[in-house]
């Protein structure tokens, strides 16, 4: 158990600061209308995480622990985004097409309900 929290966790370590950087420089650009940077970081997550499953059901390659190293620890600290896309993408081929459809609008419309809530209660409280 802990050999496998420390790989997601190193995971997300390295994810996590690969976003922040990647968010920085391509937010250095004079994109003012748009939040460019974290648009390319989902993007560019969604890629990775589909080159990542995408080769391991081809092959089978690398370890468990590397396996969760690079999807649930890098592409998670990089971007829950591309997961949940991925997410989207099996149950779509699944053909659970009304499971595909409750889960997008239900995380985006609840997700967007629960940042304004929190604002809410800054404000109120």
């Amino acid at each position: 158990m802990w050999k496998t929290l420390l790989c997601v966790g190193a995971g997300s370590f390295v994810g996590g600061m690969a976003r922040y950087g990647l968010t920085r420089w391509v937010s250095a650009g004079n994109f003012t209308h748009l939040p460019l940077g974290t648009m390319v970081v989902n993007v560019a997550g969604c890629l990775f995480i589909g080159l990542l499953y995408g080769w391991f059901e081809r092959a089978d390659v690398l370890s468990p622990e590397w396996r969760l190293f690079l999807t649930v620890g890098f592409c998670g600290g990089f971007t829950t985004f591309s997961t949940f896309v991925h997410e989207n993408y099996i149950l779509i081929l699944s053909d659970k097409f009304w499971s595909f459809a409750a889960y997008a609008v239900l995380s985006f419309a609840l997700g967007l309900l629960a940042v304004w809530f929190g604002h809410f209660l800054v404000r109120v409280f």
